[in-house]
């Protein structure tokens, strides 16, 4: 939308720029195709855009045929959008961005985010919509220009802080340019800039637990100018030893370290195990015939490597609002690394029962203890990686304490949702998983 269009649509839809909302319109129409152009979108894209405003950049969005949905706190600027782009593939989301379940977007083939993020809650939605694992693709934000620094800041720079990490730990940063404070109409006191974040591979880093590194990372930047050892003396008593150990300046204050230092310095504090995160890699399973009789037992490479029969069990735990929750697969296992699974699933030891096993499992991955109830049991054929499993269901609504070892996150998903996210991405998937589901959904339909 031109300069001279800007004012007079305002006045037409009685809509006066709020400033607590940050309401600022883009009014310069080549920078706006040139930053849509940025998003590389095409029409498999669904797009999700932070504060559409007017439509400056939904416009351009659809004309590349992408399908949208725009999110906008002001009711005024709703009914304008609404009925501007009626009968177009948008959908206009009348709310907090803040509040917006990030969860419907697993159900999407494929998810972009475009946002032109108000000053004055940037740093809350960016942790919410950067927040790992995501269904999210890539990001697109407009930001005021100082934190788009703070995103892409390097070690012992002014910028560089607990945001710079907790960002890049699991995103990469492309600053790609400043957008000056004359393109917006009102003009904002500071100029803003574009940024693309991109997942990272999960596997271009070690592991480590991402709770405990923002735990140390904010406490480490809680006050910039004191010394590292002083600010997480709680988690690290020994902090000189740890520091001699790890080659660090025992007197570094935080923002000497560099991200790969902070992970190493997370995984000191708690350490996850190297390697497979299969744990007793020679332990033994019951091997059985194809009628499920045990006829031996056989070291875990062997029984995988020669694809034996063997026994499984898997676990659905639903929360009181009928949610389940599901488990990204650590990016050490073996088998399926980083994909989606049961709530908490494992092989059948030698000599033990099924029963035993899904209450190991349970306690093991999970941390807990409840009732399970057996509700069906699978076949063994190449897609439950010939395995017989047995399936159980349980309740639970408390805390859970996640094995870090064997699973990456976890989250409680609407039942709904899973249904949208295997018909649109099933190579989010375990195998295995996907066949529980399905004899699940059979019988609670």
């Amino acid at each position: 939308m031109k300069l001279s269009e800007i004012a007079p649509t305002l006045r037409e839809i009685g809509v006066s720029p709020v400033k607590s909302l940050g309401q600022n319109f883009l009014h310069d129409r080549n920078l706006a195709k040139w930053l849509v152009d940025q998003a590389n979108i095409s029409p498999e894209d669904f797009i999700v855009e932070i504060g559409p405003g007017l439509g400056a950049l939904t416009e351009l969005a659809l004309a590349k045929g992408a399908r949208i949905s725009a999110i906008e706190k002001d009711k005024r600027l709703v009914q304008f959008l609404r009925e501007k782009f009626q009968g177009h593939a948008l959908e206009v989301v009348h709310g907090d961005a803040l509040e917006f379940d990030t969860r419907m977007l697993y159900a999407q083939p494929k998810v972009k985010l475009l946002g032109n993020l108000p000053y004055y809650i940037s740093s809350q939605l960016l942790i919410k919509f950067l927040e790992y694992p995501s269904p999210i693709s890539m990001w697109l934000f407009m930001l005021q220009k100082e934190l788009a620094r703070r995103l892409v800041a390097t070690p012992a720079t002014r910028d560089y802080g607990a945001l710079t990490l907790l960002v890049q730990l699991n995103h990469r940063v492309e600053y790609l340019r400043t957008i000056p404070a004359s393109v917006f109409l009102p003009k904002p006191e500071v100029d803003s800039a574009l940024v693309r974040i991109s997942p990272r591979d999960p596997r271009e880093l070690p592991a480590c637990d991402q709770v405990v590194f923002e735990k140390l990372v904010r406490r480490g930047f809680a006050q910039r100018r004191k010394q590292l050892g002083k600010l997480i003396r709680e988690e690290l008593p020994k902090w000189e030893i740890a520091a001699a150990e790890l080659g660090l300046n025992a007197k570094a204050r935080a923002e000497e370290l560099s991200l790969e230092q902070w992970i190493a310095l997370t995984n000191y504090v708690a350490p996850i195990a190297s390697g497979s995160s299969e744990a007793g890699q020679e332990e033994s399973f019951s091997i059985v015939d194809q009628s499920d009789r045990v006829i031996g037992s056989a070291p875990r490479g062997q029984v995988h490597a020669n694809n034996l029969l063997h026994r499984a069990v898997h676990l659905l735990i639903f929360n009181s609002a009928e949610e389940v929750f599901l488990q990204l697969r650590s990016r050490r296992k073996d088998r399926h690394p980083l994909l989606w699974d049961s709530s908490a699933a494992g092989h059948v030891n030698a000599g033990e029962e099924c029963d035993q096993a899904a209450a190991r499992e349970l306690t093991e991955e999970l941390g807990i203890q409840i009732p399970l109830e057996k509700v069906a049991k699978l076949t063994a054929p190449e897609r439950t990686d010939c395995e017989f499993v047995s399936l159980y269901y349980g309740s639970h609504d408390g805390e859970l304490r996640l094995n870090q070892n064997e699973i990456e996150a976890g989250q409680f998903f609407p039942r709904s949702i899973v249904d949208g996210w295997i018909k649109a991405r099933p190579r989010d998937f375990a195998p295995a998983f996907l066949e529980c589901w399905k004899i699940w959904r059979e019988r609670n339909s």
